[in-house]
């Protein structure tokens, strides 16, 4: 599967108005961009073993880490990488749950938000 750099951005738009108003309200301070694919600094900082794909990354400091004396120096950013979403996913469907999922669980590491929060929330 395979879209214009257009219709990825209008499925990340329709993915980002279904998460639930609790994390999605986050994303006032967050920066998302959209990549072809993780550059090899990204997989290497991740420490992604050979043969995983990352769909998402956040870059930042996560809300639990701030410091009212050191504030972070770059925006927080949440990067989605078209190429291993779309290689991943069949059919438009599956692409906007993906891309859902994906943007909720960087938004959760910015937050600071457990894995039992997002099962709770049925992202999990």
């Amino acid at each position: 599967m395979k879209l214009s750099e257009k219709e990825f951005d209008k499925i990340v738009k329709r993915a980002i108005r279904r998460i639930p108003g609790e994390i999605r309200h986050h994303l006032d301070n967050l920066v998302i961009s959209v990549r072809k694919r993780p550059t090899r600094a990204m997989l290497k900082d991740v420490g992604l073993p050979p043969g995983d794909v990352l769909f998402g990354l956040f870059q930042g400091i996560s809300l639990l880490e701030r410091s009212v004396t050191a504030p972070p120096l770059f925006p927080d950013t949440i990067f989605l990488f078209q190429g291993p979403i779309e290689g991943s996913c069949e059919n438009i469907e599956e692409l906007e749950e993906q891309v859902e999922i994906t943007l909720v669980h960087e938004i959760a590491h910015f937050v600071g938000m457990t894995e039992e929060r997002l099962v709770e929330l049925g992202y999990g």
